[in-house]
């Protein structure tokens, strides 16, 4: 175990050394968050105070491979311009030495307050987990407590991501969890003072509850109101395929209920898929003064071809997604590309009504892989099937005959086109984010997303539009301008 002193140097030489890597890349994303160096992955303690929006990171500065790791922390009142300010958390003490893992944070007597799982492992693998606090006034500079919650009876030591909220007096926390028979669940505390905490059980109450057997751990729930439903978001690991759900190595998604307070239970609906495509994983969410629930995630998922993707030979992996606003409406969770955004749209927006015969294409000129956002607006679709290509790299398509919304992208392992899809009724609009090496699908306002990494050749601009049939579409195209990121 290392001093913080002695870490924060090695940070400081590391980065100095890598960062030129890091920026010939050219697959470094314009308009997603990513690390300076190193591997990127959960969005932890997610929170808007004095007028600024703070995102810390799950963070491995040293290499592209998971380990011992601290809190990124990245700052914005726009969500344009970004700082990243000095690390927040390191791995350095005797009860998160092993690494500072996931958490949240909460503003308490105008201090925030961070809390995460401290990560312990002995010379053989055995792990402990603590649930800990750190502090501080001016949310740069933070003084750890230590753990506040040690491992409760009934668990095993997969225990963390702790998400803390305020509901009237009293203070709450989720932690997910994996019990004795190696099922996940999620564990429920309260307090008075975010000092001490009181074991309440299980969220999920009913041992006939679907959730007491859908994976051997749940991880990062989240647990908010809103529009007057309760919303659980949590990532179950260990689901099977099943149609067309569940298909990555381990899911994201949410269930809406009524939290019952007193007795700690929630009674809710089936679980539902936050994000349709290849790379979306441990989402966090956080209120601002205007009441908008707003969401990021990592454009990841664990164990998942991790070491294949072309930026580990510039020394960086993984993003986060755009932030998005979450609103609940006619029965169903949107998902929306945050108002601010659209500031990053050039002046010159290109314009155009598009008319498709059987059979045809039509070409649109991107004229750079870097910063490209699509707006189409339906008035005609064929009856079988509508595709857009994107860069020889990615395909969107839509079946009106079969109601099935695709999304195919080259593997970064194998070259083949992979798939995801959905169900998808009826298509009324598309809202389409490109970047370097990303790509965020918006359908019909938020209904469905779809979220992955793509490689493409880079001298590989075209959009092709295509149709088996009739169609007719509005489109708008804005090139976008790059986040701007103080160091």
């Amino acid at each position: 175990m290392q001093s913080e002193p002695l870490y924060r140097e090695k940070l400081t030489k590391v980065l100095k050394e890598k960062r030129e890597a890091v920026e010939r890349d050219p697959y470094r994303l314009s308009f997603h968050l990513m690390p300076p160096t190193g591997l990127l992955n959960d969005p932890n303690g997610f929170i808007y105070w004095r007028g600024e929006y703070h995102l810390f990171y799950q963070w491995m500065p040293f290499k592209t491979n998971h380990g011992a790791k601290c809190w990124g922390h990245y700052v914005t009142k726009d969500f344009i311009k970004w700082r990243h300010e000095k690390v927040a958390l390191t791995p350095t003490e005797w009860f998160d030495q092993n690494g500072c893992y996931s958490g949240s944070a909460i503003i308490h007597e105008e201090k925030m307050y961070l809390f995460y799982t401290g990560n312990v492992k002995d010379t053989q693998g055995n792990r402990q987990t603590y649930q800990c606090l750190a502090i501080s006034e001016d949310g740069i500079h933070f003084d750890k407590k230590g753990p506040v919650i040690s491992l409760p009876e009934g668990y095993t030591a997969h225990f963390r991501d702790p998400k803390v909220w305020k509901h009237r007096d009293i203070f709450y926390m989720v932690v997910g969890a994996q019990k004795l028979d190696e099922k996940g669940t999620i564990a429920l505390f309260e307090s008075k003072d975010l000092l001490n905490w009181k074991y309440k059980g299980n969220v999920i109450k009913n041992e006939n509850d679907f959730l007491n057997d859908f994976g051997y751990m749940f991880e990062c729930p989240d647990l908010f109101q809103l529009n007057g439903h309760d919303l659980l978001i949590f990532c179950p690991q260990g689901l099977e395929p099943k149609g067309d759900f569940y298909h990555n190595t381990y899911q994201s998604g949410y269930v809406v209920g009524v939290m019952d307070y007193e007795t700690g239970a929630l009674e809710h609906d089936e679980f539902y898929e936050l994000d349709r495509g290849f790379d979306f994983y441990a989402p966090q969410t956080t209120t601002d003064e205007q009441g908008r629930r707003i969401m990021f995630a990592w454009m990841g998922v664990p164990e998942q071809n991790e070491q294949n993707h072309p930026t580990i030979s510039h020394d960086w992996l993984h993003n986060m997604t755009l932030p998005r606003e979450l609103l609940y409406e006619n029965n169903k969770l949107y998902q929306r590309p945050l108002q601010e955004l659209v500031e990053l749209r050039q002046p010159n927006v290109f314009e155009k009504q598009v008319h498709l015969q059987p059979e045809m294409f039509w070409k649109l000129l991107n004229e750079t892989t870097k910063g490209t956002e699509l707006l189409l607006d339906f008035l005609t679709l064929p009856e079988d099937w509508f595709q857009i290509d994107i860069a020889e790299a990615v395909r969107l398509i839509y079946s009106k005959e079969k109601q099935l919304f695709i999304l195919e992208r080259k593997s970064y392992v194998d070259g083949k086109f992979e798939r995801r899809q959905c169900f998808l009724r009826n298509l009324t609009s598309l809202q389409i984010f490109i970047d370097t090496s990303a790509i965020e699908i918006f359908i019909n306002e938020g209904e469905e997303v779809f979220s992955a990494r793509f490689y493409s050749n880079m001298s590989a601009h075209h959009i092709h539009f295509s149709s088996s049939g009739s169609c007719s579409f509005s489109l708008q195209k804005w090139s976008l301008s790059s986040y701007h990121i103080d160091s």
